[in-house]
């Protein structure tokens, strides 16, 4: 199978994870006959510097054209006292030109590294695995808002439509399929007309995945249940706000974001793919930087865009197991043995 990517390595320690990443996907392409080709294409700061912006016009019909996208990282302080110009509108752009609405952030914790999170063993257990569908489009971040004449009163308004909500809860319930089959709807239905508006969507798609459990939780006691049980969660849908809050939090209690992956899915399987983590670039091409991320973001595309299940496990088992024999880059607690960015996409590699 031949699948063509956007590679888009960014600022800071951007291109150091993707080419790790890229070796990673060599090696499954292979493994199990597949073929992989890149298409290199600037944005972030990088692109600043060459063509006066942070996203092209040619680099976003580049990018349209692929099957899917793999993102390093953008931005740093180079380019922050540029007028009107941020590394970061190049994310922006890049999620609206190319219609992508649900986030997917997982918060996994591997047992091996249990100690590095902020809650207790007995809650922690063997491990967290949970995914965050996050609207990424509507709602109050993009709702009407402004303020009066005199600047002292304020408004923004949370704005859902009925086509908005069903399209994530697709995505979620799709994603829920191939995992758990257990989809939680955090809202606030008690309070909001919005969130009344998705318990509604929902009863009308949930249907559709008879297999798949469903239930609900108000927005404030799912950030406490994240803490008090989050082994009872497996694919947590929600709104944008919600969602943004909610998965930094839960990816607090995984300990370590040099781990966590996401994804920003369309209509479609077409998807972009980056980690969590920033360009971080005091730590930028001294060999330092954790890949794992990026790989496991790389995981995700095969997953979830191109509908390579045993690859993307495949991947994700050889990261499981570097970090089961010990191996880890500095910002990973406990293990034996600490290498260097490209070190350990060798190790993954040779796990693979």
């Amino acid at each position: 199978m031949i699948k063509n990517i956007a590679v888009i390595p960014g600022d800071g320690i951007g291109p150091e994870v993707v080419k790790e990443t890229i070796k990673v996907l060599d090696k499954v392409a292979e493994k199990f006959g597949h073929e992989f080709k890149y298409e290199y294409l600037l944005a972030g700061g990088c692109s600043i510097d060459e063509y006066g912006k942070p996203l092209t016009e040619e680099t976003l019909e580049r990018a349209k054209a692929s099957d899917s996208v793999l993102l390093g990282a953008v931005g740093g302080p180079k380019w922050e006292n540029i007028p009107g110009i941020r590394p970061e509108q190049a994310l922006l752009g890049l999620r609206g030109g190319l219609n992508l609405y649900a986030n997917l952030r997982p918060a996994t914790m591997y047992k091996e590294l249990s100690s590095a999170s902020p809650l207790k063993s007995e809650i922690i257990g063997d491990g967290i695995d949970i995914m965050i569908v996050r609207e990424l489009t509507g709602g109050i971040y993009f709702g009407e808002s402004g303020r009066n004449e005199t600047g002292d009163w304020a408004y923004d308004t949370e704005s859902y439509s009925k086509s908005e909500v069903e399209r994530l809860l697709i995505h979620a319930f799709e994603i829920a399929m191939k995992r758990n089959k257990h989809v939680t709807v955090v809202d606030k239905a008690n309070v909001l007309e919005s969130s009344r508006l998705w318990r509604e969507v929902t009863r009308e798609v949930a249907p559709k995945y008879p297999e798949v459990s469903v239930d609900y939780l108000y927005v404030d006691n799912a950030s406490m249940q994240l803490v008090r049980n989050p082994r009872q969660f497996d694919v947590i849908a929600t709104s944008n706000i919600f969602g943004d809050i909610l998965s930094d939090e839960a990816s607090q209690i995984t300990g370590s974001i040099g781990m966590l992956p996401s994804a920003s899915l369309g209509d479609g399987t077409f998807g972009m793919y980056e980690p969590v983590h920033g360009s971080a670039p005091d730590i930028a091409g001294e060999n330092k930087a954790n890949p794992l991320a990026t790989i496991l973001s790389g995981a995700m595309m095969l997953r979830y865009s191109f509908d390579m299940k045993d690859e993307a496990d495949c991947i994700e088992n050889a990261v499981a197991k570097v970090l089961e024999d010990g191996i880890r880059t500095g910002d990973i607690a406990g293990g034996g043995e600490f290498v260097g960015c490209k070190e350990m996409g060798d190790a993954v590699v040779e796990r693979l």
